[in-house]
């Protein structure tokens, strides 16, 4: 199940890191800012994210059930951060449907309006299977 852990942490960080690359390349760190997704969020959430990763490929390879718990810890902020984020995101998803049906828009696009829905979902669902395994196999359910 550890394996299983580390394959759904790679792919969702693989769907973060489109995700990062579209936020930056479509202005969101040019002033003026646009983003409703605060920098110190989304670095904050990439890094813990990478650090958990690395405990976590860690903990594969020297089986200390520490490091298993300290992956899952660096998760939680990482969960907690991921969630603000959806929660500023979908406005943007929202006001980006009504201007499509019609509305007008009202000023510079935020950069995270061009995140694809799958996309966005997809990551949270991967995520939510990661953490869910990553706590199993560190409780010792399923196997070693």
């Amino acid at each position: 199940m550890g394996i299983a852990a580390l394959v759904t942490w790679l792919l969702t960080a693989v769907g973060g890191f489109v995700m990062l690359g579209t936020w930056i390349a479509k202005g969101a760190l040019r002033e003026p800012r646009t983003s409703h997704l605060p920098p110190g969020v989304v670095f904050g959430h990439f890094a813990l994210a990478a650090a958990g990763l690395v405990v976590w490929i860690i903990y594969l390879v020297t089986d200390t059930k520490a490091l298993a718990w300290a992956a899952f810890v660096l998760l939680v902020p990482v969960a907690l951060l991921g969630f603000v984020m959806l929660t500023r995101w979908i406005p943007t998803y929202r006001a980006k449907a009504s201007v499509t049906a019609g509305a007008s828009a009202a000023g510079p696009e935020p950069a995270e309006k061009h995140f694809p829905v799958a996309l966005v979902g997809g990551h949270g669902l991967i995520a939510v299977v990661t953490v869910v395994l990553v706590l199993l196999t560190t409780l010792g359910v399923g196997g070693s």
